[in-house]
């Protein structure tokens, strides 16, 4: 990882957001919300709208309104994987979410629904005729509801292979239906996905997460040409002859235009092709849920289901060769998924199971917006609650289990201790001592071993406890309201720590900080990941039964306080107690304390005299 030293001392983190903006140029205002509860089933179930009562969150993300709605909600397979319908038939299952939109309405929380933008299911023809998606289109499309239909054969509609065949699997046999890939790249696809927008807001939406965000190696006259005018666009002549052995643009014929791919078998030109992707999966996005669904609705909330697992790089992440201008810009939400990197400890090996390096990264490259990680976390659902709360996101990604008493319990334990504290949590920022930088750079030019780096020194910051951000290394220039010493990863980390605060606490614990949107004080975030771990190693473990928390004891604080800052109190709060006030030293622009034992989560509030 290439990062330059820089040569400033200490972070000025106490910004509100739009603070360096004058009355005429500030924003649209910003979506926040802190509690999130997200289900693809069990979301028709009795009781699911006393969960909603009893943990009140800000968002239930629950509901389907793309592909997958109009692939198999009218088919005998609607109560299945993806979605588990709770009803079948277009109109039914349409007018049961609607009902349901308004029942959580009625009780206080807004509904983002799960929107899928190219996967599809269904046959475009056979002895029973046309099934699942080509059913719709060809037989059950109402245009009194949608509008005309932009093309008359679905296949149209579909990424094609280089042999001109359309892109489709068996992967998940839904119903013994194939998988067919929609192209984003084209412009009827878009409008199909338009429709269908305009309906999930008809039905009371008040956002949308796109999900299967995926671009594969379509070859379709769409990508073709949108691939030929990127390069003529970002290259002269003579670049793509030398570059890519392109003597005449026009006229090439592409073998290949691929999206993700395997890093050892990366070149310049593949990485142009999968840069070109990304883009224009962006251009896709801004085009049917930015401008025209935000259109249709002001303040809709749109946002992306991305994946970056433990980092994976021009393999995984849908952003990973995104230009930084483009990252995240004109969204209100990110859900990343971690998939199976971090659901379960390995407390002797030192892995804590933890997504706070990719929350903070993402944290700093989407400008503290609110995101989640869907981490497959079924087991520790108060260190996974804890974990977001303490990096800026909203808990919880999979699985806010409600059906199960002892998980529920401690989901609306948790949820009701953020709610409590709700203005130290909505809009804050966070607070950091230094600055790590994610090498995108290098990430660009092919160099993923950099990723390995990164992810080297960032542990050895969190095990020393250490205060920091992360940024992407393409994207620091705007980030110059931030004044951070930035990590030489040539040196030990320990240098890092000199004049910064310590934190004297096990590995197992995490430390972060944060100040309010009000200011006034900087909020320290203690997340214990210790536990009695399952008898199987690496187990996921089998519910909540499992998460086993060993409290944490003996952690002291001696933490450096913003320039010229004063202590008023030092209040201490956990979710299973009260608050208390803790005593404390305050000297040579330091504040110490010890912090009080705790099971999960903690947060120690440094009230400030400015």
């Amino acid at each position: 990882m290439r990062i330059v030293p820089c040569a400033a001392i200490i972070l000025l983190a106490m910004l509100v957001r739009g603070s360096l903006l004058t009355a005429d140029d500030k924003p649209p205002a910003r979506v926040e919300f802190t509690r999130l509860i997200a289900h693809w089933a069990e979301y028709a179930d009795d009781d699911y709208l006393k969960f909603v009562e009893d943990a009140k969150p800000d968002v239930c993300q629950i509901g389907f309104y793309g592909g997958h709605f109009y692939s198999l909600a009218h088919t005998k397979e609607y109560k299945g994987y993806p979605a588990h319908f709770p009803v079948q038939g277009l109109k039914e299952c349409g007018k049961w979410f609607e009902d349901r939109n308004a029942a959580i309405h009625k009780r206080g929380a807004k509904v983002v629904g799960h929107f899928n933008v190219t996967f599809l299911v269904g046959e475009p023809d056979g002895k029973n005729g046309p099934e699942g998606f080509f059913k719709f289109y060809r037989e059950l499309w109402d245009e009194k509801e949608l509008g005309p239909k932009p093309v008359k054969d679905p296949l149209d509609l579909i990424a094609k292979n280089a042999d001109g065949t359309p892109m489709a699997s068996k992967q998940y046999s839904i119903g013994q239906m194939r998988e067919f890939t929609a192209c984003l790249s084209n412009p009827h696809w878009r409008t199909v996905l338009k429709a269908w927008a305009k309906r999930a807001i008809d039905r009371g939406c008040d956002g949308l997460i796109a999900n299967y965000f995926y671009r594969h190696t379509c070859l379709c006259e769409h990508c073709v040409k949108g691939f030929r005018d990127y390069l003529g666009t970002r290259f002269k002549s003579e670049e793509l002859k030398d570059k890519f052995g392109i003597a005449d643009l026009k006229a090439h014929k592409f073998t290949e235009i691929v999206g993700w791919h395997n890093p050892k078998d990366s070149t310049p030109f593949r990485r142009e092709q999968l840069r070109w992707s990304q883009i224009m999966c962006k251009e896709a996005f801004d085009e049917v849920f930015v401008k025209y669904a935000k259109g249709l609705k002001p303040g809709f909330i749109v946002g992306q289901w991305n994946h970056l697992g433990d980092f994976g790089q021009i393999s995984g992440d849908e952003r990973c060769m995104l230009p930084s201008d483009k990252w995240g810009k004109d969204e209100d939400y990110l859900w990343y998924s971690t998939g199976g990197a971090a659901c379960f400890t390995d407390l002797a090996n030192g892995f804590l199971g933890e997504g706070t390096l990719q929350a903070r990264y993402i944290r700093g490259a989407f400008d503290d917006k609110p995101y989640t990680l869907g981490k497959y976390e079924s087991t520790r659902i108060r260190v996974a609650i804890a974990e977001l709360a303490a990096n800026g996101g909203a808990p919880m990604g999979f699985y806010t289990r409600f059906k199960d008493p002892e998980a529920r319990k401690e989901i609306v334990r948790y949820y009701s201790f953020l709610a409590k504290y709700d203005d130290l949590y909505r809009a804050n920022r966070p607070h950091a001592e230094v600055l790590l930088l994610f090498p995108r750079k290098d990430v660009h030019n092919g160099k993923v071993e950099a990723v390995d780096s990164f992810k080297k020194v960032g542990k050895e910051m969190l095990d020393l406890h250490i205060l920091f951000d992360v940024r992407a290394d393409d994207d620091i220039a705007a980030r110059e309201m931030f004044v951070y010493p930035v990590v030489n990863p040539a040196l030990p980390v320990l240098l890092h720590m000199q004049g910064k605060s310590k934190f004297d606490a096990p590995k197992t614990v995490r430390v972060s900080a944060s100040v309010p949107a009000k200011g006034g004080e900087v909020t320290l975030h203690f997340v214990n990941y210790n536990r009695t771990e399952p008898k199987e190693p690496k187990s996921p473990g089998g519910g909540i039964k499992d998460e086993k928390p060993i409290a944490a004891e003996g952690v002291k604080a001696d933490f450096v306080l913003p320039k010229d800052a004063k202590v008023k109190k030092v209040l201490f709060a956990t979710p299973e107690g009260e608050e208390q006030e803790l005593k404390f030293e305050a000297k040579d622009g330091r504040v110490k304390f010890d912090v009080p034992k705790f099971l999960v989560y903690a947060i120690a509030r440094v009230q400030l005299d400015k």
